[in-house]
């Protein structure tokens, strides 16, 4: 199946253009999680089980993983085999290295980790992305407009008489051949997701910066003129509960929190 068919029947099936962001930090667990050999895994699972019928994925920030060596890479084999087949498993890495180098790093996570995507940064060019879209069952998400204050510093440089993001966006579709490719712009870009959803409104978007980064849910999607996007959210989600609830307390925080969000996403949509 083609990425973006199942990113679509995944968003029609769960009514949800919500991916939870799977960002686990040791000192941030409730302690109901610490006495498992693996905590990550199980916090990851138990998040994943609580939330599969109300969100379209699940993206695993690689950051928090390889930091915990081992123990780190179990967890996220673990996480992976979780979440249902049908949902999207969004590996957020971040790669953008030479060729032969991609190349491994595509082996490595659409192949042996089976996330069928990934978030990548352009940088190298058309050789550092190629080895991640050769299959149209695995898809990419290029960054192109980021949520953080840094992305002043290179983002909207001018080039060729545009902004950077927008030359970006260009070049890498110009290499969509099957179709795989997406990008990710932060949810308090309004007007440039206007413009971008404008021009291209079946070009799959991940669209962090809602919660706990507090970009304005309503101004986004009165400017979102496309259905092939998803929020990601994470902290405001996955530690909603409090460190010393228990597990009845957390899958209902974990949820309702998720269900919250998505409602109101859904909401603004019809309005």
């Amino acid at each position: 199946m083609k990425f973006t068919s199942k990113l679509r029947n995944i968003i029609k099936k769960n009514n949800s253009n919500v991916v939870v962001g799977l960002d686990p930090d040791l000192s941030k667990l409730p302690a109901i999680f610490l006495k498992y050999k693996n905590p990550v895994a199980e916090f990851n699972k138990l998040i994943i089980n609580s939330t599969k019928d109300i969100v379209a994925g699940y993206k695993p920030n690689m950051a928090f993983y390889e930091c915990l060596a081992e123990e780190g890479i179990e967890a996220i084999k673990e996480t992976v085999k979780t979440i249902p087949e049908d949902m999207i498993k969004i590996c957020d890495a971040k790669r953008g290295d030479m060729g032969n180098t991609a190349e491994m790093y595509a082996r490595t996570y659409l192949d042996n980790y089976n996330f069928d995507s990934i978030t990548l940064s352009p940088y190298m060019g058309e050789d550092s992305i190629a080895p991640f879209i050769k299959n149209e069952s695995k898809g990419v998400y290029i960054i192109a407009l980021t949520s953080n204050p840094g992305a002043k510093n290179f983002q909207y440089l001018l080039t060729e008489g545009k902004p950077l993001h927008e030359v970006v966006v260009e070049k890498c579709l110009e290499w969509n051949k099957l179709g795989n490719i997406g990008f990710v712009f932060g949810a308090n870009h309004s007007t440039e997701l206007k413009k971008f959803t404008e021009s291209y409104p079946e070009v799959p978007l991940l669209i962090p910066g809602v919660g706990a980064q507090e970009s304005d849910l309503n101004e986004l999607l009165k400017n979102l003129n496309t259905k092939n996007f998803v929020i990601n959210s994470s902290r405001n989600i996955i530690y909603s509960a409090s460190k010393s609830c228990t597990e009845t307390e957390f899958t209902e925080s974990v949820r309702n929190a998720a269900a919250a969000l998505n409602d109101n996403i859904n909401a603004l949509i019809q309005t």
